[in-house]
């Protein structure tokens, strides 16, 4: 039997077969299924790369320590918010992220969205190993969306009637890629997700590996939806939270700015393992993703333990327009400035003419805060602790 069902709130019409179609209608959930062979090796490199990564970090400054704990940590905001497709003011979310941890910070003006995950993400940090609970999920999910006015529930599952779908496609030929479970057995699901999250803790009756348990949370969690906005950002927050109980540590971890670099992979394979309960596939990915979070937050220590130096051994000697271009640069971190800077991206950077430029650039190699490739106009300027 085929139904045809008119919903105005996924603004179309969706097809579906009467047999179950997503993972959460299966008779089986949420007894998630995977082999656990494929993803053992991937924990144990795991294991012996936290211990890399803490031993690296043990040899940090206090001071040094905060600004890689900031740095960090605002990167994690920035691409969990890029991944919903909203766009954050760097600056201002490091300022907002110094105040909650009570540092020093500018007055700038910050807006509800910078403030509401620095608040988040550092409550995550400072608090890991809080017990999950509706409370905690709750002001997650107010501070996230702080400044909203088109939500009927912010700090509170939702509550609506008509079907929580993601839906993409024409209006009269819609694609539905995910439906969640209805409002009304949200309530029951949370309190058998975190029923399950408390039994799988380290400290818990089944523990579970750590990337295996962060992994599933995150698509568990992600399965029932149980706010009308944020979901992918506080999954992907109870991934970390997972991975720091696991470790025993705050860990600082760039999970979703790897998963921002592939996120078209991250998405099919949601879409994937939302329709039923063998994940294998999922977990291989995600502990994959967490690897490559993992070297990026090492590089991303040692890149800003290289930039902590540089400054200190140049300090006082760049001139305002200099002092400007290499901030600029240093932004881009490891990886460094995208093909280079070149005179022509340093004149528009700083509104300087061409002469000034030259003279700036040429400076700026002498001191040896920048190495000089190339010749003529293939002549590129790049950071001496960034990747070339």
């Amino acid at each position: 039997m085929i139904c045809v069902i008119f919903e105005v709130k996924t603004r179309g019409f969706c097809i579906m077969n009467d047999r179950p179609h997503w993972n959460w209608q299966q008779t089986d959930w949420p007894e998630f299924r995977f082999d656990r062979s494929k993803v053992d090796a991937l924990e144990a490199e795991f294991l012996r790369q936290s211990g890399v990564f803490s031993g690296c970090i043990r040899h940090i400054g206090e001071g040094d320590l905060e600004q890689i704990t900031v740095e960090l940590i605002s990167e994690e905001a920035l691409n969990t918010s890029e991944i919903e497709g909203e766009i954050l003011n760097r600056d201002s979310l490091q300022s907002s992220i110094r105040r909650n941890f009570g540092l020093a910070a500018d007055g700038r003006k910050i807006s509800p969205a910078e403030q509401g995950i620095a608040q988040m993400m550092v409550e995550l940090y400072r608090e890991f190993d809080a017990p999950m609970c509706d409370a905690l999920l709750f002001r997650w999910h107010e501070s996230l969306m702080s400044g909203r006015r088109d939500l009927a529930n912010v700090g509170g599952y939702r509550t609506g009637s008509s079907p929580m779908q993601v839906v993409s496609g024409p209006l009269h030929d819609p694609k539905t890629h995910f439906e969640a479970p209805p409002s009304a057995a949200i309530q029951a699901e949370m309190e058998r997700f975190m029923q399950w999250f408390t039994r799988t803790s380290p400290g818990g009756e089944a523990p579970l590996p750590i990337l295996t348990r962060a992994g599933i949370a995150h698509l568990y969690f992600v399965s029932i939806h149980p706010f009308e906005d944020g979901n992918g950002r506080i999954g992907r927050a109870i991934s970390e939270k997972a991975i720091s109980e696991g470790l025993g540590h705050a860990q600082l971890i760039a999970l979703s700015l790897s998963i921002n670099r592939g996120r078209k992979i991250y998405y099919e394979l949601l879409e994937r393992s939302n329709k039923g309960n063998e994940i294998t596939a999922w977990l291989v990915y995600f502990a994959r993703t967490v690897l490559d979070a993992q070297a990026y937050s090492q590089e991303l220590v040692e890149f800003l333990i290289a930039k902590t130096k540089f400054y200190d051994r140049l300090r006082g000697q760049f001139n305002e327009r200099q002092d400007k271009a290499i901030a600029r640069m240093m932004r881009e971190g490891p990886s460094g400035f995208k093909g280079g800077l070149s005179a022509e991206n340093y004149i528009r950077l700083t509104g300087t003419s061409r002469a000034t430029a030259t003279r700036d650039l040429q400076d700026l190699v002498e001191k040896r805060a920048l190495v000089r490739t190339g010749a003529l106009k293939g002549t590129r300027y790049h950071l001496p602790l960034c990747r070339q």
